[in-house]
């Protein structure tokens, strides 16, 4: 049996779609332990502006209802010490980004690798962003 590979997802995942259902599912395929990171209702405020339509305890069960991440957990507050708090308490062998997520790879991984960590980082391809975009479902409701 080989080594064990944590792979480590981000988001909001406000209104779940068939795009993040990929996003998942190509994730959990890099390593053999997929941890996705739910956002915190004050983080999404103070990225984006304004709260998630659904709270961090509803996304949090939806994407567990998913059932293709091995855990769900909860980010740290926008006030926590160290941004990259959770990556350095979980230390995970691959860090998967979606294709329309914000950091810059390269940035982000010279900034983890200043904290400690020498994971790898991922960009995960887009699964039909026409249709399947959180934005634009957002704007149907």
């Amino acid at each position: 049996m080989g080594e064990k590979r944590k792979v480590l997802a981000f988001g909001t995942f406000d209104i779940l779609h068939d795009g993040h259902r990929h996003y998942f599912k190509k994730a959990a395929e890099l390593g053999n332990e997929l941890i996705v990171v739910i956002a915190r209702d004050k983080t999404v405020e103070a990225v984006k502006g304004s709260l998630p339509l659904n709270n961090e305890k509803a996304r949090l069960k939806n994407v567990e209802k998913f059932g293709i991440a091995d855990e769900v957990i909860f980010g740290n507050s926008p006030a926590a010490a160290s941004k990259y708090k959770t990556v350095s308490e979980i230390m995970p062998d691959i860090i998967a980004l979606g294709y329309d997520q914000e950091p810059d790879t390269e940035k982000l991984r010279k900034e983890l690798s200043a904290a400690g960590w020498e994971g790898k980082i991922v960009r995960i391809s887009a699964y039909q962003p026409e249709t399947y975009k959180s934005s634009k479902l957002r704007e149907k409701l």
